[in-house]
């Protein structure tokens, strides 16, 4: 019989479910921006401290890290959970909404750290069972640059950490199931600024202005010839502005435009290589209309690179676990995690836990004022964070 086994760990699991629901809805409904987390991250040092068998320190102001020393020598195997809300009204209605307005968790960063906290009891009633450490990291600020997770990192958290795994609810993926990718797995978020500099005027008089909405609009428009014509095809490569702002009302010309936008990518020479191109095409265009322009770029975190040795081992967990109709095996996709911050100090996987529930109408996507998600999935979390400590720590 497999250690796994004989510590019944799925029964431990299902036992600290109700324990780990009431803690999610507990952090749903006291939610704290990034670099903000006071309040929860002392709910989190003090649920810790109740567990026994925890080394727990504060690496920083906002950050809860907790160690589990077994009684004999082996590798450090660290979990992360993020724990930041983000500046939305929520409009869910539920008894455990927020009671914080204009703040909410509408990517399920409060499920993380419920799933963690419910891994941290059980593993700490376990002690004299591990063979090594393993490192609890609750990290504050992932949603905001640039993160939680470099400042935790520069504090010494991954100090001896041989392998680092985390998670992260998906709405996308119904409940029931695992998402694993190999190699890449989510892009570099970077950021960037783009001013378009014209002489406004008259609507009715444009050629006593230079346009600054006609040439910015040839700007947007061409920063995807870059994509479609200056990138090989194989490569995966996002430029989307999501904020174009100028002008004031019916008849008038502005005299500025503001463009405001995110890169995403995989590959860090192509990630290089973009700033000058996209500065290439706004001063082209510029110049050619007899404007001007100001130009900043801003580079955010690292792509997610999963470690294939430690991805093998989650994907033989879910196999073993949850059974092979659990398994998905995803593609990468273009969204950005500090979690890569962790992935420069040590191998590791980052993988999914399906948390949609199209039958109960929790399908509203991350960032939505109507996020939620479907609690069961925290159960599934939990027995995967168990039984890969196991194997990792074997």
């Amino acid at each position: 019989m497999s250690i796994r086994t004989s510590l019944n760990l799925n029964q431990l699991a299902e036992e600290t479910k109700e324990q780990v629901i009431a803690w999610r809805r507990h952090l749903h409904q006291n939610p704290e921006l990034s670099f903000h987390e006071e309040k929860t991250s002392q709910f989190i040092y003090d649920t810790l401290q109740s567990f026994g068998n925890l080394e727990i320190s504060r690496p920083t102001k906002t950050s809860v890290v907790a160690r589990l020393i077994g009684p004999e020598p082996g590798k450090t195997l660290a979990i992360r959970a993020d724990m930041d809300a983000l500046p939305i009204q929520e409009e869910n209605t539920f008894e455990f909404a927020s009671q914080n307005p204009g703040v909410m968790h509408a990517c399920g960063h409060d499920g993380h750290t419920a799933m963690l906290l419910g891994t941290a009891k059980i593993l700490s009633s376990l002690k004299d069972q591990i063979k090594g450490e393993v490192r609890f990291l609750f990290q504050h600020a992932e949603e905001l640059f640039p993160g939680g997770a470099e400042e935790m990192v520069q504090a010494g958290v991954m100090d001896g950490v041989d392998l680092v795994i985390g998670t992260h609810l998906w709405s996308p993926i119904e409940k029931g199931k695992v998402g694993v990718v190999y190699g890449s797995m989510m892009a570099s978020p970077d950021t960037f600024w783009i001013t378009v500099n014209g002489k406004g005027g008259h609507a009715a008089l444009p050629h006593q202005t230079i346009d600054s909405i006609a040439v910015a609009a040839q700007v947007v428009t061409n920063l995807q010839h870059i994509v479609s014509r200056n990138t090989d095809p194989l490569d995966s490569l996002v430029i989307s502005v999501t904020q174009f702002i100028g002008g004031t009302t019916h008849n008038v010309i502005p005299g500025s435009v503001k463009i405001w936008g995110t890169v995403r990518s995989f590959d860090p020479t192509l990630r290089e290589s973009i700033p000058a191109k996209m500065e290439r095409v706004v001063k082209g265009i510029t110049e050619a209309h007899e404007a001007s322009y100001e130009f900043k770029y801003e580079f955010g975190y690292r792509p997610v690179i999963n470690d294939n040795e430690v991805t093998a081992v989650i994907e033989e967990t879910v196999r073993e676990v949850l059974g092979e109709e659990a398994l998905d095996l995803m593609k990468p996709n273009m969204g950005g995690e500090d979690f890569s911050a962790f992935m420069e100090k040590a191998p590791g996987c980052y993988f999914y836990v399906g948390a949609g529930n199209e039958e109960q109408g929790i399908t509203y996507p991350h960032h939505h004022e109507r996020f939620t998600i479907d609690e069961e999935a925290l159960e599934i979390g939990v027995k995967t964070f168990l039984h890969a400590t196991f194997k990792f720590l074997a």
